[in-house]
């Protein structure tokens, strides 16, 4: 039923994934040069990966994986770079590097790098039980002003993803715009109360800040008083304009991951409850989460390590080229709802 792995010493499995930091490499240089040059990762990232993906072949192997420390010096590159971004970001604008139009380009371009570095990074930090990785994690999420994610993807998406009960699973004939709506309101609203239960359960008051929902919302009011002060109102939407655009291309990846899958309460979660895609660009720039259905089969697994099964449903695209289908609803749903009724009658 599943492929067997087998870990060989000759492997380029783990080099491929430093291919994840092309994008936060073309927002440096773009917030540092400004002009047109901010546009450089929007460009390579929405326009160029689109085609590249849909002309490049699928990558499908599952042997050769090693253990080696080269996927925690890409965390570490890519937590580096994720501050260097952002604080490029900042100079850029703050030292009239980057003026005019070209300042929303520049933040697009750096939300689109914390969109596909930083939050994918942190997904896969917050998994790790070590302390400092995970605050590695939980950091790379406060530079996009995410408070829920860390509470609501391990504590809840994880446990009732495909059903009722899980707002970041899309239900069938839901279109992306409502499920921004819903599944930020869901996360947000489900992670308060579950913050809200653990510090009642520790006898600390819920509404301090001891309330990690709380804690992060300060924070961030915080920074954004900083930015203010410091750097002028235009650094302050920069900055707050890169994060929003960050995490609506994390509700994206939400959307796509499990659009239409569903399972009963009391059936266990398998590789079949999340899209598979094993397109070269999304696999590597993206570390391997487009392989998300072994992820949620298996969550502790390191990201270099997850597997393509033949049993999962398979977007039509990866997850780059699948961006343009997800923004125009009567052309996603062409392309997806036929898949599922295939997926549902393997189920039974």
């Amino acid at each position: 039923m599943f492929t067997e792995v087998k870990r060989t010493g000759r492997s380029f499995r783990n080099w491929k994934y430093f291919l994840n930091l092309i994008p936060v490499i073309l927002v440096i240089f773009g917030n540092l040069t400004g002009g047109w040059f901010t546009l450089l990762n929007f460009t390579f990232s929405f326009i160029i990966l689109g085609i590249a993906e849909i002309l490049l072949p699928e990558d499908h192997t599952n042997d050769d994986w090693t253990e080696d420390k080269l996927p925690d010096i890409l965390m570490i590159l890519s937590l580096s770079g994720q501050i260097l971004a952002i604080s490029s970001l900042i100079y850029g604008i703050s030292t009239n590097i980057i003026q005019d139009q070209w300042i929303i380009a520049a933040a697009l371009s750096t939300g689109g790098s914390s969109g596909t570095l930083a939050i994918v990074v942190a997904h896969e930090l917050i998994h790790r039980k070590h302390k400092i990785w995970n605050f590695a994690g939980r950091f790379l999420l406060f530079t996009v002003f995410n408070p829920y994610f860390y509470i609501h993807h391990l504590r809840i998406h994880h446990k009732y993803v495909g059903t009722n009960q899980d707002p970041v699973t899309a239900r069938f004939g839901e279109n992306y715009y409502h499920f921004v709506v819903r599944s930020i309101h869901g996360q947000f609203k489900q992670s308060m109360q579950m913050e809200k239960l653990r510090c009642k359960a520790k006898n600390k008051s819920p509404y301090g800040l001891n309330n990690y929902m709380l804690s992060c919302i300060s924070g961030y009011i915080v920074i954004m008083i900083f930015c203010l002060i410091f750097w002028g109102w235009e650094v302050s939407a920069a900055v707050l304009l890169q994060a929003i655009f960050a995490n609506l291309l994390l509700e994206y990846t939400n959307y796509i991951e499990h659009y239409g899958l569903s399972r009963m309460d009391n059936e266990r979660v398998n590789e079949k409850h999340s899209w598979q895609s094993d397109k070269l660009i999304s696999r590597f720039l993206l570390i391997d989460l487009s392989r998300h259905s072994d992820h949620h089969f298996h969550a502790s697994k390191p990201f270099n390590q997850l597997l393509s099964y033949p049993e999962s449903p398979v977007l039509p695209g990866g997850y780059a080229s699948m961006m343009i289908p997800a923004l125009i609803p009567p052309l996603w749903f062409m392309l997806v709802d036929k898949r599922i009724p295939i997926v549902l009658s393997q189920k039974m």
